[in-house]
């Protein structure tokens, strides 16, 4: 199943770039604010060609999906 989150995109940060061992890189985040009675305010991050293929906007609703590597669950102290 895959994960996705919904909102509306209220920023649009600037691009970074970088040089690594595999050649440029570039990045660019964006803040999303989901729908309901407590909104949240999500951060998502687009790479490479994404930045141009997408084009997000500020004011546009977006689905972004959503993958991770590693999940850290909060633990009793």
């Amino acid at each position: 199943m895959a994960l996705t989150i919904t909102g509306e995109v209220i920023d649009v940060l600037g691009e970074q770039t970088g040089q690594g061992k595999n050649g440029t890189w570039r990045k660019q985040h964006f803040i999303l604010e989901t729908p309901g009675q407590y909104p949240k305010q999500v951060a998502v991050i687009q790479w490479g060609d994404n930045i141009d293929k997408f084009g997000v906007k500020k004011g546009e609703t977006v689905t972004a999906p959503v993958s991770y590597t590693h999940l850290t669950l909060p633990t009793k102290a």
